[in-house]
């Protein structure tokens, strides 16, 4: 899949498209193909070195904002199908093709 990567500390010369793995839901966790994505303080924040992302959250894909659909689901969700739309914030890695994020 493709993300915004942030390819070293600075302004917004520092991002680049890059290829990274698409991530497999765990058994408690939603694929969520991202189909837009917010920009905050924060994010700029990470961009510049100043701000690290949570972590298990990836260092190098900013976003914490994002709208999507579920396409797959982990062995142990329930409330959740393939299809449905979601949106909410995770800890990082929202500026990308694909995010996981738990079901609660």
């Amino acid at each position: 899949m493709q993300a915004l990567c942030i390819t070293k500390p600075g302004g917004p010369d520092v991002l680049a498209i890059c290829a990274v793995p698409t991530p497999e839901p765990k058994r408690d966790e939603l694929l969520v193909r991202v189909r837009v994505a917010g920009l905050n303080r924060a994010d700029t924040l990470q961009r510049r070195g100043h701000y690290p992302p949570p972590p298990g959250y990836p260092e190098d894909i900013p976003g914490l904002e994002y709208a999507g659909d579920v396409v797959a689901a982990g062995t142990d969700v329930r409330r959740f199908r393939a299809g449905q739309r979601v949106f909410g914030l995770t800890g990082g890695g929202a500026q990308a093709e694909y995010l996981t994020i738990p079901e609660t």
